[in-house]
């Protein structure tokens, strides 16, 4: 099966041209690379969140296959949805999702469900897509995950399985957790609270984060997939995580009002 594109043409061009042109400004340069275990790379639309998801990508040395974890948005589908095989159309062609890697996380986790449904509408993965097939090339392979749930005990047992799936594995594949931070508070609020966040994601700290959202009541929508994502770096030996780049949608609109913030963390 083919999921074919959402946002192409509102999130980012679907014009191809214009897309490779776009995803070049946002990456360069691109020098000092690091080898990362994980990231944290936003999805708004590549206007206001394309430089901060580009300078991620400019930043790490991106493997043939990643892990995409995304929130859901839409509502649909089961808590965990996973897409175990076909392919995602972009403007820049096909990306082939990596069954083998499905596989062994459907055979690691109960709570993973093949479903198309929760990701044919969301735009949280399919934005990361073309950034990652201009940088790595026609080989590029991936698996989206879908994370409809807020419940500790399954993002953690996620974060597990998926450490436990890609251990072994020559080149090892990127864990991406697809997220904005803070929704519609003023530029002064959401820096405030996107700060206690981030600290947390700084600190590989995958509880303090999930409790810290909770408890400052931060609308990071993406808290799911990090948390997870983290307690899969944890375990494959991350040491240490880096914020690449930090932004507001304030900073491109000039309304500083009500803004969505964006940060770009790389986890070593």
């Amino acid at each position: 099966m083919i999921r074919q594109p959402a946002v192409a043409g509102r999130f980012y061009p679907d014009n191809p041209p214009e897309l490779i042109e776009a995803i070049q400004s946002y990456t360069q340069p691109r020098t000092d690379r690091i080898r990362a275990i994980g990231a944290v790379i936003p999805h708004a639309g590549y206007m206001y969140s394309g430089h901060v998801a580009g300078a991620v990508y400019a930043r790490v040395e991106l493997p043939v296959r990643a892990i995409v974890l995304c929130p859901n948005h839409t509502g649909i589908g089961p808590p965990l949805s996973i897409m175990k095989s076909g392919a995602w159309q972009t403007p820049l062609g096909e990306m082939t999702i990596d069954e083998e890697i499905s596989e062994a996380l459907m055979r690691g986790d109960a709570y993973l469900t093949d479903d198309i449904s929760a990701h044919r509408r969301e735009h949280a993965t399919e934005v990361q897509l073309p950034f990652i097939q201009h940088l790595v090339g026609p080989n590029a392979r991936f698996v989206p995950i879908t994370v409809g749930t807020s419940n500790w005990s399954h993002l953690e047992n996620l974060g597990h399985v998926i450490a436990q799936a890609v251990r072994d594995l020559d080149p090892r594949p990127i864990v991406i957790a697809s997220s904005d931070m803070n929704h519609y508070e003023s530029d002064e609020i959401t820096r405030v609270k996107d700060r206690k966040a981030i600290d947390k994601v700084l600190g590989l700290d995958a509880r303090g984060l999930y409790d810290t959202v909770q408890q400052e009541r931060i609308s990071m929508c993406g808290y799911g997939p990090t948390a997870s994502m983290l307690v899969a770096a944890l375990e494959l030996g991350a040491t240490r995580a880096e914020l690449v780049k930090y932004a507001t949608s304030g900073d491109v609109s000039g309304d500083f009002a009500q803004v969505v913030g964006y940060a770009g963390i790389a986890v070593v």
